[in-house]
């Protein structure tokens, strides 16, 4: 009941954090800065209401900036864009109710890494333009090859040779430089453990600009190059600014590509975000997987109603909640209450901030997406990591979104039933006497092999199927040992069987059983000798 007490302050944190990261995200993704500052108060005020997961805290995300760009690009209004994240909050309900939150389990972590390593760097390249001080409309695309020929490197030099404005990009790179020494050296004990670095990166770059302009205004920031939020004298002002979805676009078959994708993602990092707090819980509370896809659902589907982004849970802000020492989801929902209170007063102060410092607070996020290390620590993981990580990447950064996780699944996928189709059937064969042993669980996959093991079984022999080191096989493979075991008289072949520990796959072979626990006594000297030899060939497997 005392919650309250780490809470309240958590969440002013909290919300100090978010502001910075909302304005970023909404700029970066070619949405409206009030759309992002109103993904965060959902992110708060109703995913944190919804959720039982007592630290985590949800708002627009880094990981979204790519889909959400390129749709409101594609799409034939924002507001259809806005359907698309209503009906993407309702498949993710779907996936509630289905108990789908579970599935996220079975994505392969390396394709889910790559995912997020494309996103980091995709969010570099795209917020350079922002950090160089552009002058123009900066109009880009989130895909690599753009319509009209070029690409994003190409794009990038024709910026170069352009006009920039010096002072925004001084303020980038002082602030990346800030931002990267501050992760490096934030103090571990006192107040100023608390003090949010991209909350000093805003504040200290409309300083800077407000300097500019007094003693140096051929550096001052065009006023194209700062956050454009709507002034407002209260809530009826605010209320009035809101864009609702566009219900007309039902039928519009891009839109239902955009929700199934922002969906899909969503969810991935959502459960992935919800992960990594759970870990960093000091209480090792577990949350409910399903439930925080209903919560997540509802924001979403909250957020596109009045004209917010897309929300999932971020891992920046939970673990700025985690340190902050919040105990409770009371602080996520505060914090989604400061910032509601941030728009309605502050309007004026917010439009002074930079798009430079809010790209350069991105790229710094993109970098902890996509740092070389990611790529090392894969790398040293082995192939079978390593390949479908870059593939992932790769496809993403070259394609779009959906199709690169696609691609990456395949690829991962391909791996796993590779892995699979590994020797499972080991087979020896000693003075007439033969062991047809199962290393692990039989599938369907494995029926080859132990068709093959099982044909070369000569005629005459003592034959064990050794089943014990199996929890689980398929009634294919079941078919094929009943098949030989009817032939194996005609042949003069004895077949034994070794079962499986639980007794659940004996019963379905017409075989006499051995003991499980080694009860080789009835066995012959040869048959008891091939019984070992297998046991030491398969002990590696």
């Amino acid at each position: 009941m005392g919650a309250w007490r780490t809470d309240l302050p958590a969440s002013i944190v909290v919300a100090l954090v978010a502001l910075p990261l909302c304005l970023g995200v909404a700029v970066a993704s070619g949405a409206p800065p009030l759309s992002g500052l109103i993904a965060g108060i959902m992110g708060g005020l109703v995913v944190g209401a919804l959720s039982r997961s007592a630290l985590s805290v949800s708002g627009p995300a880094a990981g979204l900036t790519a889909i959400v760009f390129t749709a409101i690009e594609t799409l034939p209004t924002y507001e259809a864009f806005l359907l698309s994240v209503c009906l993407a909050g309702l498949m993710q309900l779907i996936f509630s109710v289905s108990r789908g939150g579970y599935l996220a389990e079975f994505v392969p972590s390396s394709v889910v890494i790559g995912m997020l390593s494309a996103i980091g760097l995709i969010l570099i390249l795209k917020q350079l333009p922002y950090a160089l001080g552009y002058i123009g409309d900066y109009e880009g695309s989130n895909e690599f090859f753009q319509r009209d020929g070029s690409n994003t490197f190409t794009e990038l030099l024709n910026i170069l040779s352009r006009d920039i404005a010096h002072g925004a990009l001084l303020i980038a790179l002082a602030s990346l430089a800030f931002l990267f020494w501050w992760d490096k050296n934030k103090p571990k004990e006192g107040p100023l453990k608390l003090l949010p670095g991209p909350l000093v990166v805003v504040v200290v770059a409309v300083l800077v600009n407000t300097l500019y302009i007094a003693a140096a205004p051929t550096l001052a920031v065009p006023a194209n190059q700062l956050v454009q939020l709507q002034v407002t004298s209260g809530f009826d002002e605010l209320a009035g600014l809101l864009r609702f979805p566009d219900t007309g676009q039902i039928g519009n078959t891009a839109v239902w590509t955009v929700a199934l994708t922002l969906a899909i993602v969503a969810s991935l990092e959502s459960l992935l975000s919800i992960k990594a707090v759970d870990e960093i819980d000091r209480k090792r509370r577990v949350t409910d997987k399903n439930r925080e896809m209903l919560a997540q659902g509802v924001g979403n589907f909250a957020s596109g109603l009045v004209g917010g982004l897309p929300v999932t849970s971020v891992i920046v802000r939970s673990s700025a909640n985690v340190e902050a020492g919040a105990d409770s989801k009371l602080s996520t929902m505060l914090h989604g209450f400061w910032l509601l209170l941030m728009v309605v007063l502050i309007p004026t102060i917010i439009n002074l901030i930079p798009l430079s410092a809010l790209a350069a607070i991105l790229i710094q996020t993109g970098y902890k997406l996509a740092k070389p290390s990611l790529f090392i620590a894969r790398y040293k993981q082995g192939y079978t990591q390593f390949i479908p990580f870059v593939v992932t990447v790769v496809a993403i950064l070259f394609t779009d979104l959906l199709i690169g996780i696609g691609i990456g699944l395949v690829v991962g996928f391909g791996f796993v039933i590779a892995r699979n189709f590994r020797t499972a059937i080991s087979y020896v064969e000693r003075q007439g006497m033969v062991m047809v042993r199962a290393r692990r669980d039989l599938y369907f996959i494995h029926k080859p092999q132990l068709q093959e093991a099982l044909s070369r079984v000569p005629d005459g022999a003592e034959l064990i199927i050794d089943l014990s080191s199996t929890s689980f096989v398929d009634l294919d493979n079941i078919d094929i040992i009943n098949g030989f075991i009817k032939g194996a008289p005609y042949r003069d072949i004895r077949v034994l069987l070794k079962g499986d520990a639980a007794g659940r796959t004996a019963p379905l072979i017409n075989a006499p059983q051995l003991g499980v626990q080694d009860d080789v006594a009835s066995m012959s000297d040869g048959a008891r000798a091939a019984l070992q030899g297998a046991a030491l060939r398969g002990a590696g497997a």
